[in-house]
């Protein structure tokens, strides 16, 4: 009985496994942005700047700070706007949801 299963259905079980698979892995390496800092981008503002601004509150280096923000922004060639809202590899403390302006740094 299995075997005439897995002969009529093989393909089908092959792709829900590895489909729940693939799901997992995605699940575990996404990002909690729920955790971290949501900045929302100034006129004149860079990643380069907010990374500075910033410097104090994350332990990477300019380079590695912009990396993480485009590949978990899905920002590409370090593009950002004003008005855009990004998240920052920078933890937010437990009892704050709050946002940061890269200017100004004022919380709110």
């Amino acid at each position: 009985m299995l075997n005439k299963l897995w002969k009529s259905y093989s393909y089908a079980i092959i792709l829900f496994v590895l489909s729940l698979a693939a799901s997992l892995i995605m699940l575990i390496e996404t990002p909690d942005t729920e955790k971290f800092v949501k900045v929302t981008v100034a006129e004149g503002d860079s990643l380069w700047k907010i990374a500075e601004n910033f410097s104090a509150e994350h332990s990477l280096s300019t380079d590695q700070f912009i990396i993480w923000v485009e590949r978990n922004n899905g920002i590409a060639a370090g593009r950002i706007f004003p008005g855009d809202e990004i998240v920052i590899p920078v933890k937010a403390l437990d009892d704050q949801s709050y946002k940061e302006l890269a200017s100004s740094n004022l919380k709110e």
